[in-house]
């Protein structure tokens, strides 16, 4: 998962990218970036690190402009860190940057299309300079010394025919226009919005509403699957790009990826959650009705509101227990198992009354690899606890998913071909509950009935995409691990090759 923003204002836009970014920040915590447009010229500064450390004041007084758009990446392992630090720049046509959040699957026969057919170089493996290129190669296209928002369009619709998998994306081209489109199935998430003044209307596009809430833009709306947002000196425009779109979002973006106040595709994150925490404590009720539970905890923080909800419908007492320490990163989109190990006992620690001699059910939203639960429950039996049991907000993660998380090997899913009571021996609780995947459903559905289907294929296997095979996700194993023992060379990074570099 990845962080996008762009904006189109009256004043200089450097520091409402940044001030966007660190709202998005909790969608990746690896780089960090931002081009700005000033007269036809595009100035860029991106990094290794978070908001706060990559751009410093030399950067943000070089980042002229009011048109920018802006980039948090999470690291993904078997991935060149440097070199796919965004936004992405290509020069024809007409001088083209991008940000991009999600993953392609087919994005090795695009790479052959790409330099056979387009004869267009590619400078590192990322699905972000594909789709660039893919974007560029169509707008191409139209053979105007100028683009007209209808080639914009023409080249949306051209990356949706040949593109396939979940992403959401930002386009700068210089001079002319800011770009934000969704895939087909609108699996990763963008909406827009605009913020009238004294000087006219400015206008933002943003993975999450928050980001547009901080700056004080009105919500106009989630960008639509397979449609394309224009703006231009003339305004905004508007249109469907797809030939056949269905609505199919991430349902773990409700889970876990989200902000607790965002609404995503009409659902406010927040109150999902809560009721995901009503439909646990119903499932216990049901199938444990003679619970021992003392007292319920979440692991913080995603889980709070869920753990809230459980509590009170179960009468139970709810307490904080863990103290986290807001500076260190989240443990799931950490690069490589030795980091998130070493990290969760300092990033959480337990306040020992709440759990000596008690009964304690631990709240999560998810278990992935189990690593961090298991050390979480060690901690909860060091300072005392009677018996420790665990509560998942969702359903067994057992399958990959290949739409832009980092989770592409079934072998690291703890719960990936094993029982729930195999997995509750595993982390070491007492008892294992987890959410059924339709009470999951229903949780999100509440608040928007329109939404019918789901990318849950980290539950069920079943992609949206209709491509990927046990082989696609074989080879996908097989690369991963690759990258990972062969290790990568910065060296030859691609931030090398940067317009106007602000360093």
């Amino acid at each position: 998962m990845c962080g996008i923003v762009g904006l189109v204002s009256h004043t200089a836009a450097n520091q409402e990218l940044y001030d966007a970014l660190t709202v998005l920040q909790h969608r990746g915590q690896d780089t960090a970036g931002i081009v700005t447009m000033d007269h036809g010229r595009m100035f860029l500064r991106k990094d290794s690190g978070l908001v706060r450390d990559v751009f410093r004041s030399q950067h943000m007084l070089r980042l002229r402009g009011r048109t920018g758009i802006g980039h948090v990446r999470y690291p993904a392992e078997g991935v060149d860190t440097a070199a796919s630090a965004q936004p992405l720049y290509v020069n024809s046509p007409y001088g083209i940057c991008l940000c991009f959040n999600g993953g392609l699957t087919n994005a090795q026969e695009l790479q052959q299309e790409l330099f056979q057919s387009d004869r267009r170089h590619l400078n590192t493996d990322s699905d972000s300079e594909i789709l660039l290129n893919v974007f560029a190669h169509e707008l191409m296209r139209s053979q105007r010394l100028e683009p007209a928002v209808d080639d914009i369009f023409e080249a949306v619709a051209g990356v949706h025919r040949r593109c396939r998998g979940g992403y959401a994306a930002c386009a700068l081209i210089s001079d002319f226009a800011l770009v934000g489109f969704r895939d087909p199935h609108g699996i990763r998430p963008a909406v827009y919005g605009q913020r009238t003044g004294e000087q006219g209307t400015d206008y933002m596009i943003a993975s999450e509403s928050v980001a547009l809430d901080a700056l004080g833009f009105e919500v106009l709306g989630d960008i639509r699957p397979g449609e394309a947002i224009v703006i231009t000196r003339d305004g905004i425009h508007v249109r469907q790009c797809a030939e056949r779109a269905e609505h199919a979002p991430c349902i773990f973006e409700y889970v876990y990826l989200a902000r607790p106040d965002s609404i995503i595709d009409q659902v406010y994150v927040y109150k999902a959650r809560l009721r995901m925490g009503r439909l646990l404590a119903e499932k216990i009720k049901r199938e444990w009705p003679e619970h021992d539970i003392d007292v319920v905890i979440p692991v913080p923080s995603t889980s709070r509101a869920a753990a809230v909800e459980l509590a009170s419908h179960l009468q139970v007492k709810y307490r904080e227990g863990f103290v986290k320490n807001r500076y260190i990163g989240r443990t799931f989109i950490m690069p490589g198992q030795e980091r998130r190990e070493k990290s969760v006992r300092q990033k959480l620690n337990p306040i020992d009354p709440e759990f000596a001699g008690r009964n304690v059910l631990l709240v999560d939203d998810s278990i992935v690899r189990g690593t961090t639960s298991r050390q979480i429950i060690e901690m909860t039996r060091e300072v005392g606890a009677n018996k420790v049991y665990f509560a998942s907000a969702a359903p067994p993660i057992r399958h990959p998913n290949v739409y832009g998380i980092d989770t592409p090997s079934a072998a690291e899913l703890v719960a990936a071909g094993r029982e729930v009571r195999e997995v509750e021996h595993i982390i070491g609780a007492d008892r294992l509950i987890y959410q059924d995947l339709e009470d999951l459903r229903q949780a999100v559905v509440a608040s928007n009935p329109e939404l019918v289907r789901f990318e849950d294929s980290l539950f069920t296997g079943n992609y949206v995409t209709d491509d990927v095979s046990p082989s696609y996700l074989s080879q996908l194993e097989l690369f991963r691990r690759d990258s990972t023992r062969n290790g990568l060379d910065d060296d030859n990074a691609a931030t090398n090759l940067q317009l106007h570099n602000v360093s």
